[in-house]
């Protein structure tokens, strides 16, 4: 319950960030928020969902929506997942599209560009990446962009760094619409924490294995238990879709899983600020990419065909 005290001359607002696979975009949402609540990984197309990311600045509650990256859809999975990022766009209150300033405007960005003018809500352009490229580069991409799309004020940051994340932080916040807080002043975000140990240990894969297959798996977190002395005894399944890829994952001696395992444990624990014991499966679950059942728990919409 937020303290009512707090609803005098607050603000609160939801800003969608979009852009293309790799833009920045959840690297900038946990800069914004100050904390991790999405996963980061040098692959492309690894947030599926709308992961919220909420933080407080001055009056102003901001509700960050890190949407899944905008690129050509191939399988049904990818569908849904450029469907959910377009409807994170249109239900902002602004959007902020954020742009690898190393690509510049490339394929991917040009249509998500051209595509804008479909966007009612306020729209920001956000450079990231700007510690990689010269100035001149920046100004020039600035002025390009800008003539392709209607935005009413451009960010120059690095998400990594943190440069220019304060100042974007601010002009944000004293734009949102007047309104109570939706969330307590504590609240970072409005995933569960099942479901970011579920998304952590799916960033360990991730980073683990450099093949196709991440793309083919899904983490899910079975059981939560709290034990004596605060420990956290936590379960998850690693589902895959063909045996050949749960021996990947399982690697020789199982030493593949312990390594992921380790590495999601220590920083479930950290977030988390108590002890874990982590216990990981990996089962087959065939077709599991054509499952409704699957999407609805990943938040997503099932497309049709």
């Amino acid at each position: 319950m937020v303290d009512a005290k707090l609803e005098s001359n607050t603000r609160c607002g939801f800003v969608a960030l979009i852009g293309a696979p790799n833009a920045g975009k959840s690297t900038l949402l946990n800069a914004l928020v100050g904390s991790k609540v999405t996963i980061v990984s040098h692959k492309v197309q690894t947030t599926r969902a709308l992961i919220r990311g909420i933080t407080l600045e001055g009056k102003s509650q901001l509700i960050f929506v890190d949407t899944p990256g905008i690129f050509s859809p191939k399988r049904r999975l990818d569908r849904a997942m450029v469907t959910t990022a377009w409807s994170g766009a249109h239900e902002a209150d602004l959007v902020g599209v954020l742009l690898d300033t190393r690509k510049g405007l490339d394929e991917e960005a040009q249509a998500l560009l051209d595509r804008l003018a479909e966007v009612k809500p306020q729209k920001i352009l956000i450079l990231n990446k700007i510690d990689l490229v010269p100035r001149a580069t920046l100004l020039l991409l600035t002025k390009i962009a800008n003539e392709k799309a209607k935005f009413d004020s451009t960010f120059m940051v690095s998400a990594l760094t943190g440069d220019g994340v304060a100042d974007l932080k601010t002009w944000l916040a004293e734009r949102m619409p007047a309104s109570p807080w939706l969330y307590p002043p504590d609240q970072m975000s409005d995933a569960p924490v099942r479901l970011l140990a579920a998304e952590i240990t799916r960033e360990k894969l991730f980073e683990r294995l450099h093949q196709e297959l991440p793309y083919h798996s899904t983490v899910e977190t079975e059981t939560w238990k709290e034990l004596r002395g605060g420990k956290i005894r936590i379960e998850q399944t690693i589902y895959v879709e063909r045996e050949s890829q749960r021996k990947i994952v399982i690697g020789k001696g199982g030493q593949t899983l312990k390594s992921i395992g380790e590495a999601s444990r220590r920083e479930i624990a950290e977030i988390i600020e108590t002890k874990v014991d982590l216990f990981l499966f990996v089962k087959v679950r065939e077709g599991w990419g054509d499952d409704p059942e699957r999407y609805r728990a990943m938040g997503l919409e099932f497309p049709k065909e």
